[in-house]
């Protein structure tokens, strides 16, 4: 029989590598995990827990309170986001952390032990979870910087780091299993939730994403929104094996960047959540710290490419903790093609009919 790796054995293994390293990261890691699972149980009640929910939680999901960014929470971001608080708010290793629930970071310790920052979306895609479609969250760990304030405090701007300076990106994801998606540089490994022992054994090790595939993810119900380069794009994969791409293509949207992720990660493909003309002062939809950085990291670990559509995502830095911005991302080969026609500013309409008036369900 094949002896199961767990993620403790695995992040022991990682640690061997690097003779100086301390503990205090895989302590971190291991507790982001403990959050997950909770997460993952609360999930797996479904409205059974929601029965349950009293207090706190039920009053902010009767009285649909907004969070910073003026979006609806749900009871379940709440209760997601306050397990990370609960469990990681403990750990000695942790100077602070931030979310897309809260306005700003919750400071923790101050003392040389407190060596990172975590970032994180405690549950990706919650308005899924009452019709049972796969949610996920979604983290990031950063270095906290040497330098201080003037004051000698840390700051907001300690967060605002470029993504490449990662040193730990993953989420879980909450589906028919648990899964645990993790790089810590060396490649991405999965790691499925084992139910009896409720331990994330490695069951996935380097993933990797096929070079080539015939699958792209888009709301098409924001056609109309988007910029040309992004319709001439999706227009040539419609048009199929007749088009200039001379191959049929099929179309996905889960509304749920882990499951998104997650099955590019797997299968191959390309997920494309653009800046259109809706968006023009805030550059996109999905917040560039705890959603776009971790996850570039982790496609571009498993030989993939991350963009804005312009440019690669991981140099950039966020200006502040919630900014947002465009993102594509998938195999690099239909990455760099959506790249190369915002190259050429391909603005005008093409021939192929679709997504043009007055209808896309137009018939003849």
């Amino acid at each position: 029989m094949r002896t199961r790796v767990s993620l403790t054995n695995f992040l022991i293994d990682e640690r061997r590598k690097h003779p100086q390293a301390s503990g205090d990261f895989n302590s971190l890691i291991l507790d982001v995990a403990l959050a997950c699972k909770r997460i993952a149980r609360d999930v797996a009640y479904g409205a059974l827990h929601r029965e349950g929910a009293t207090g706190a939680q039920a009053a902010q999901e009767q009285a649909g309170g907004l969070n910073v960014q003026n979006e609806v929470q749900l009871w379940q971001d709440l209760a997601a986001n306050e397990h990370f608080v609960q469990v990681l708010s403990q750990n000695p290793s942790l100077a602070g952390m931030v979310s897309e629930e809260m306005a700003g970071p919750i400071w923790l310790h101050e003392d040389e032990r407190a060596k990172y920052l975590l970032a994180f979306d405690p549950l990706d895609g919650s308005s899924n979870v009452d019709v049972n479609v796969s949610v996920g969250s979604i983290f990031s760990i950063l270095r906290v910087p040497q330098k201080k304030s003037s004051a000698g405090k840390r700051t907001v701007a300690d967060f605002l780091q470029p993504g490449v300076q990662q040193v730990a990106a993953g989420y879980a994801i909450y589906g028919p299993s648990t899964m645990l998606v993790l790089t810590v540089g060396t490649g991405v490994y999965g790691f499925t939730l084992e139910p009896e022992l409720s331990e994330f054994v490695l069951s996935h090790p380097q993933m990797r994403i096929p070079e080539h595939s015939n699958v792209f993810a888009i709301n098409a119900s924001n056609s109309r929104f988007w910029a040309g380069p992004v319709r001439r794009y999706v227009n040539e994969c419609l048009a199929g094996a007749s088009g200039p791409r001379g191959q049929d293509f099929n179309m996905r949207w889960i509304a749920s960047l882990v499951a998104e992720a997650h099955r590019i990660l797997s299968r191959g493909g390309v997920f494309l959540y653009p800046q259109d003309t809706r968006t023009q002062t805030r550059q996109g939809r999905l917040r560039m710290l705890y959603e776009v950085s971790p996850i570039a990291w982790l496609i571009e670990q498993a030989g993939g490419a991350a963009s804005n559509g312009r440019e690669a995502v991981l140099p950039l830095a966020p200006q502040d903790l919630h900014q947002r911005m465009g993102f594509v991302f998938g195999s690099a080969s239909e990455v760099r093609r959506i790249e190369n026609y915002h190259a050429q500013d391909h603005a005008e309409d093409f021939d192929i009919p679709l997504f043009k008036q007055p209808s896309l369900f137009r018939f003849s």
